[in-house]
């Protein structure tokens, strides 16, 4: 017989775990005035600083910029003009705009029906500038210069595709924050005067990267992994100045352990300086 003490010790695990889930509470909120141009942004969700990060209402915000108006699909709020395709999603780490992929490092939120997002990442859609004012508690944002570039304009294709493919071979089904953490250590080797200086050299380097001698380096990188790529040339950085990582279940990685400072975990890999 089953004790039914374990019946509700699931239910309650399973209650904290999706209260976890949920965006911000006002409680860990901090009211700030925004300003745009020169007038105050006028919303009928007020901004908000939480994790030291202003947050606005992007709807209002868009419409202040003279963006046009977004609509609601019951998961995402979505625009779409001869100017600027935008995609939010409550709970993601990033803003999809003009086939780019902006981090946001505490997750795009909703709050009392609104999705909120970072105002420096919704002043980049506009080429706005964003300065604070710490005695009066206001961020300001300068009227818009042009509208994000298209991602077929600002990414190199070929970064995009050699970066895309390392990321999903190497960490396919790890948190996004993993993958970006991947794509991190590529680039910083690529930045590095101890490693080659193009990122096709770095991953074909011999030795380095086991995807390259296992093939599976030429598969179709998984979507995920092309967001984490985009997320990593927008300059989203997890992990530092780290230049390797290896998964303990799949390699002791003695040579790292013994020669390496240790950095962080993320999901099965381990990052080292």
């Amino acid at each position: 017989m089953v004790s039914p003490f374990f019946p509700r010790l699931a239910g309650l695990l399973c209650l904290l775990c999706l209260l976890s889930c949920f965006p911000a509470t006002h409680a860990e909120h901090q009211p700030v005035t925004v300003e745009v141009a020169g007038r105050t942004l006028s919303a009928d969700t007020d901004p908000y600083i939480y994790q030291g990060t202003a947050y606005v209402p992007l709807s209002a915000f868009v419409r202040e910029m003279e963006g046009g108006d977004l609509t609601w699909d019951g998961t995402s709020a979505l625009l779409d003009t001869d100017r600027l395709d935008l995609l939010a999603t409550p709970g993601q780490l990033w803003l999809e705009a003009n086939g780019r992929a902006l981090y946001v490092p505490h997750t795009i939120q909703m709050t009392d029906g609104r999705v909120m997002v970072p105002v420096r990442t919704a002043a980049q859609l506009f080429g706005a500038e964003v300065t604070w004012d710490e005695e009066l508690q206001t961020v300001r944002v300068s009227a818009g210069s042009e509208i994000l570039p298209h991602a077929d304009t600002h990414y190199d294709p070929d970064t995009l595709y050699w970066l895309s493919r390392v990321i999903s071979a190497e960490s396919r089904g790890e948190p996004l924050e993993g993958q970006i953490a991947v794509g991190n250590v590529a680039l910083n080797r690529v930045a590095s005067s101890s490693f080659p200086d193009t990122l096709y050299s770095v991953i074909f380097q011999p030795g380095q990267f086991e995807p390259v001698e296992n093939g599976t380096i030429w598969q179709e990188p998984y979507y995920l992994s092309v967001t984490a790529a985009k997320l990593c040339l927008e300059g989203a950085q997890i992990i530092g100045d780290c230049l390797y990582f290896f998964a303990p279940d799949l390699s002791p990685g003695t040579w790292i352990v013994n020669n390496r400072t240790y950095y962080t975990t993320i999901g099965c890999h381990r990052f080292y300086l």
